[in-house]
């Protein structure tokens, strides 16, 4: 993280009470124009009132360095419009919508994520996407507790268009991740990522939430 964070309140991934997220990915040259345009998001953010409606705002740079992420949940889906109307500059980027699906939380205490590791998924409708979503989330539910240590939560969002799901993956600590991806438990969930029709599984990236340096 980056120095303190300024008005901007960042929730988890899998609250209560949320109807949609507003996600932005796009690609930086590297980690300091990624801070630079994080920080102007933030600030605009931080500038416009916030509508009722609009529960949490979140600001992501990837351990890379090459892709930021901003994510707005809302309550309502006509929240995000009256919010986004008063926007400027990159916090007024394009942004996709989608629908939380399905949830595995492994530790429900309001524990701050060290890491979160965005999974994209292409998929050929909204069958496919229910599906790839259930599979996943079944599967880690199979597994005996403390199966994967440091997963804090699995959270899979859909889009309306039933073409994209991502799971916002929230970790206690970047080694945790690795930890994961170097045992059973990937190849558990990479075999049936690969093996379902019409599901395409695009990658992941590891995340950091950002915050205003002062």
């Amino acid at each position: 993280m980056h120095g303190t964070e300024q008005h901007v309140n960042t929730d988890g991934f899998h609250r209560t009470g949320v109807a949609a997220a507003f996600v932005t990915m796009r690609y930086v040259p590297d980690a300091e124009a990624g801070r630079t345009f994080l920080d102007e998001v933030l600030v605009q953010w931080a500038a416009v009132p916030r509508p009722a409606g609009v529960v949490s705002l979140g600001a992501y740079l990837d351990t890379e360095g090459q892709t930021v992420l901003t994510c707005v949940q809302v309550s309502a889906p006509d929240a995000y419009a009256r919010f986004a109307g008063a926007l400027t500059g990159p916090a007024a980027a394009e942004v996709v919508a989608y629908r939380p699906y399905r949830s595995v939380v492994f530790d429900p205490a309001p524990v701050e994520p060290g890491c979160v590791v965005v999974a994209t998924f292409d998929v050929d409708g909204p069958g496919r996407q229910r599906l790839i979503a259930d599979s996943l989330c079944d599967a880690l539910e199979s597994q005996p507790p403390g199966a994967h240590p440091g997963m804090l939560s699995a959270n899979f969002h859909t889009t309306a268009d039933g073409t994209r799901v991502l799971n916002f993956a929230e970790w206690t600590t970047d080694e945790a991740h690795i930890a994961f991806l170097e045992g059973a438990g990937r190849v558990g969930t990479y075999r049936i990522s690969t093996r379902i029709p019409g599901v395409r599984p695009i990658g992941f990236k590891r995340f950091h939430r950002h915050v205003r340096s002062t």
